[in-house]
């Protein structure tokens, strides 16, 4: 059996009984690898082609041509710049930047007054349980409801949106490419 990269599938590995062994037991310098995924490594990724130089580099997807290519770009370039994609980053931001920061200094503050004001942290609330382990608690119910929150909006203010932008999206890259799918 021939493998992909030119080195046959049976009997000349390591483990083979006419192998490529020293004999002190090391390897030689030119051991077949047996690895399967070491034929697989992406072309263009800075490796050698076998004659010194760097693999040319990976043909563009589908047999498109380059005027097609430079085309479908700038399809997907005229829909960043379009108002409806700006109004579907701007909803993102205005959402996310303010619970990004709200959550920060929420858990900054726990790890702060867990340092600095220990005896705050330390006094009981009810029995065995403080204010160090309610608020450590509280970390994951806020993560849980930050979580939910952040799926309610997109899926309220965002999703549609973004569904029909990608939808006008490639149907605009499908005219460009001549009604390819």
């Amino acid at each position: 059996m021939q493998s992909s990269n030119g080195r046959s599938g049976a009997g000349d590995g390591p483990e083979s009984p006419g192998g490529n062994q020293e004999d002190d037991g090391a390897p030689s310098r030119d051991m077949a690898y047996e690895d399967p995924w070491y034929d697989a490594l992406a072309s263009g990724w800075g490796e050698l082609d076998g004659t010194g130089m760097p693999a040319p580099a990976v043909p563009p997807a589908r047999g498109e041509s380059g005027a097609t290519a430079a085309r479908t770009r700038d399809v997907y370039i005229e829909v960043q710049r379009s108002q409806a994609f700006q109004e579907v980053r701007g909803r993102y931001r205005r959402f996310v930047v303010p619970g990004v920061a709200a959550f920060l200094v929420w858990y900054v503050g726990y790890v702060v007054a867990a340092t600095a004001a220990p005896g705050l942290m330390a006094r009981p609330v009810a029995g065995a349980v403080n204010v160090a382990m309610l608020a450590g608690l509280g970390q994951f119910l806020t993560t849980f409801l930050l979580a939910w929150a952040y799926a309610r909006h997109a899926r309220l203010r965002r999703d549609r949106a973004a569904l029909e932008l990608r939808w006008d999206t490639q149907e605009l890259a499908r005219g460009v490419q001549g009604g390819a799918s």
